[in-house]
């Protein structure tokens, strides 16, 4: 079956398609393609194919890389504190179960029909092409805007753990609208670096990813064995004000409910992972122990984590702003800067998974002739989406800038301090 020719390949053509939109629309919106369409002569738009070079363990890193971000030093305490007390590790392995659950509609999805697609190609061959097009739409916004964000909060991380200011990172642009001025170079310069690994190499991304994600790992670890060690078993059942609720279940089943919905936003990541399933060498294996081994083992950490802050204090003394760094604060100082440390390898992490995933999900949209098929086009040295990866990363280089000072003067927040992403952090 011959593709149709793209609205986009000339002015004129464009002109022609937009005075045929109702029509168009009337015959898009509904209409759903099937696997095969997507595995043969849609996937051959790009011209060259991706490169199957991943195996499951490059996609245990990547899950892990792209779920565990700084956020769970935020949310746990916040979690913890309002709504579940000791019990929030219950609370985590309930929001654990319900991402395997989903984890397993992903992969199942991904060995059927192995595309970079993600939810937009599932979307496409079950709902139609309007509910893919609206998925894969608020899906490139989301990327966008949030790890700008993101990006930006590596700066506050790494400054808080090296002990120099956030302002000596950033120089004011008289030019600009005060308040809109204040340039980053620090993130800048992340988000150029990703960008160009992952406009040079799949392969090379993954054994970056999964370097850094050991690193992040092991501080985890680190602080989990400092609570156990530091922390007091009498912490899960005694409150500090004994007005407080006591007991493990201080707020009963509806607290550790409400403390599994709000920490489920650290799990969200995995779904970056399934847009990788065109470049696993075999699918059929690999795609089921990456994507569900990842949510396993991140569900296992946060366990211990939730676990280790609720010994180190009673659940109505932790910090809701930043619960683990509070709890070692005025006793460990160092542990505090070694958190800071591990927050930033967590951040670059997920920024990587991120821009890898919304790269294939730009490639697959432009398959489809929802965007100008330059997007989809695939290097033919590098196999990587290069157009969609470079574009994208522009993107992220401008609303670096401007998205997180934008949002930032209309929610006023400590800078600087580990809370301060939290909104941007759980939103990604």
């Amino acid at each position: 079956m011959e593709s149709p020719p793209s609205s986009f390949s000339t002015f004129r053509s464009y002109l022609r398609a937009l005075a045929q939109t109702p029509s168009r629309f009337a015959h898009r919106a509904p209409s759903v393609s099937s696997s095969y369409e997507e595995l043969s002569w849609v996937k051959s738009r790009s011209g060259s194919n991706m490169h199957k070079s991943l195996r499951w363990y490059d996609l245990i890193g990547l899950g892990i890389g792209g779920m565990v971000g700084a956020g769970v030093f935020v949310t746990t305490g916040r979690a913890s504190r309002l709504y579940a007390g000791p019990a929030i590790l219950i609370s985590y392995a309930i929001a654990g179960l319900c991402a395997l659950l989903s984890a397993f509609c992903y992969t199942e999805f991904a060995v059927h029909m192995p595309v970079a697609g993600g939810a937009f190609s599932y979307l496409r061959i079950t709902f139609g092409e309007f509910a893919a097009f609206l998925t894969g739409a608020n899906l490139i916004m989301e990327y966008v805007m949030s790890n700008a964000a993101v990006a930006r909060g590596f700066t506050s991380y790494l400054s808080a753990a090296i002990g120099i200011p956030t302002a000596k990172w950033r120089f004011t642009a008289a030019a600009l609208p005060k308040g809109f001025n204040e340039i980053d170079l620090l993130a800048v310069a992340v988000v150029l670096t990703v960008t160009l690994i992952i406009c040079y190499s799949t392969r090379e991304s993954s054994i970056l990813n999964m370097i850094l994600t050991t690193l992040h790992v092991l501080f985890i670890i680190f602080v989990v064995l400092m609570g156990f060690w530091k922390g007091d078993w009498n912490n899960f059942t005694r409150p500090m004000n004994p007005n407080s609720p006591s007991g493990f279940f201080p707020y009963g089943p509806s607290g550790v409910f409400n403390g599994a919905a709000m920490v489920y936003f650290s799990y969200i990541g995995y779904d970056a992972v399934s847009t990788m399933a065109e470049e696993v060498k075999y699918p059929i294996k690999d795609i089921p122990i990456g994507v569900t081994g990842s949510v396993v083992i991140v569900t296992i950490l946060y366990c211990l984590m939730a676990a280790s802050m609720s010994m180190l204090l009673p659940y109505d003394m932790i910090d809701v702003e930043a619960p683990f760094a509070a709890a070692f604060s005025g006793r460990w100082e160092w542990v505090s800067k070694v958190i800071g440390v591990g927050a930033s390898f967590g951040i670059s992490t997920s920024l990587l998974v991120a821009m890898l995933g919304q790269a294939r999900y730009m490639c697959v949209i432009g398959r489809s002739s929802v965007v100008p098929a330059w997007f989809a086009r695939v290097h033919s040295k590098t196999s990587t989406p290069l157009n969609a990866s470079a574009f994208l990363g522009t993107c992220f280089f401008l609303c670096t800038e401007y998205i997180f000072l934008f949002i930032r003067e209309l929610l006023p927040m400590r800078e600087g301090s580990l809370g301060s992403m939290c909104i941007f952090i759980d939103f990604k």
